[in-house]
């Protein structure tokens, strides 16, 4: 039951190959595994692919049997049609183009399991990048803020300047007061006299004018200080919002490039495997000689080539014989005086009957 399943795989004619020897039928039956094997393979690797795609299992699970069912078609109708011949040149030229599509089947079957075997050195591959992306965007985020907060903290800064420069004011009206009072400056009398409650009276209005202006800077600093926390709340929900996107960044084609930049040499190896199960049947076929199934075939093919030759022939032959009996029936009917009156005399009364027509008509129009 086994050997019948791998020899459908093979895709040869079953009751050619059942007439064949026993070796003839296991060499067949292995071609048919191969086949078989290649496509669940690629099934498997299918299947991971599109579940990097979809992260669905069920939908991973389908499409990958579908692929793995056009790969097996594929393989299958690469092995079937290619024929034995007696030139290995002509066999070569025959094999050229399916070896071409052996090479681009085992290129597309490959890939998705090089990326499942590789995961591991992958996923660190991806997490460093994954990282340098997180400080970009946060580096670029931060550029769109970073004006705004900075012109609002100038704001503060300034504000808090304008209040020390007036206490430094405030200060040095003090100290000049104090010492007209002590009498080391000034007038240098002892005592408060007026020139001591003029500067006493100019301290006392700056620092009047020092309280008020502290407690309008205040408000203007906590309403600086507001937006700017703000502004960092808006920068840091911008970064969450934009964060998940650099989470995911774990595609199918993510993976490809980051496999890329792992050394290539184990990555090439696994691919000469699959080319070399892909290929090993269309090689098998080249380098056998002509089989038993092989002059089964031929025979079979030619047979049914010669009677399609011999029946297109036989119709040309009956086509030319009719043609040349027409041909000498109508030249002795040219002659026969007795078809020359009757047809004459038809003629005659049609002629006569579109006459009659012709009149009527135009007695109408009178």
């Amino acid at each position: 039951m086994l050997k019948k399943f791998f020899l459908i795989c093979s895709g040869v004619d079953l009751n050619l190959i059942n007439s064949c020897s026993n070796g003839e039928q296991n060499k067949y039956a292995g071609i048919g595994a191969t086949v078989f094997f290649t496509a669940v393979m690629a099934s498997l690797a299918g299947s991971y692919a599109l579940y990097t795609i979809f992260d669905s299992v069920f939908m991973a699970i389908f499409f990958g049997l579908i692929w793995g069912l056009l790969i097996f078609n594929l393989d299958r109708f690469i092995v079937s049609t290619i024929k034995k011949h007696d030139s290995k040149r002509t066999e070569v030229l025959q094999a050229t183009p399916r070896i071409i599509l052996a090479i681009i089947i085992a290129m597309v079957i490959s890939k998705p399991l090089e990326l499942k075997i590789f995961e591991k050195e992958i996923n660190q591959v991806l997490l460093t990048e994954k990282n340098q992306m997180t400080l970009d965007n946060k580096a670029q985020i931060s550029k769109q803020f970073e004006s705004e907060i900075a012109k609002l903290q100038n704001g503060i800064t300034s504000l808090k300047e304008e209040v020390t420069s007036k206490e430094k004011e405030v200060n040095d009206l003090y100290e000049t007061y104090i010492a007209e009072a002590e009498g080391r400056k000034g007038t240098k009398l002892v005592g408060k006299g007026p020139v001591y409650k003029e500067k006493r009276e100019k301290h006392d209005a700056a620092l009047k004018e020092l309280s008020d202006l502290k407690q309008k800077n205040v408000a203007k600093i906590q309403t600086n200080e507001q937006a700017i926390a703000q502004l960092q709340i808006k920068q840091k929900d911008t970064e969450a919002k934009t964060q998940p996107v650099i989470d995911n960044f774990d595609g199918f084609m993510a993976r490809i490039n980051a496999l890329e930049k792992l050394p290539w040499l184990p990555s090439f190896f696994i691919f000469l495997l699959f080319l070399a199960i892909e290929t090993a049947p269309i090689f098998t076929k080249l380098i056998s000689s002509k089989g038993e199934y092989d002059y089964k075939l031929q025979d079979q093919e030619t047979a049914v080539k010669n009677w399609v030759k011999q029946q297109v022939q036989e119709r040309d032959e009956m086509l030319q014989t009719d043609a040349a009996i027409n041909n000498k029936v109508y030249s002795d009917v040219q002659e026969d005086e007795d078809i020359y009156n009757y047809k004459r005399k038809k003629t005659q009364e049609l002629m006569k009957a579109q006459a009659n027509s012709f009149f009527k008509k135009q007695q109408k129009l009178l």
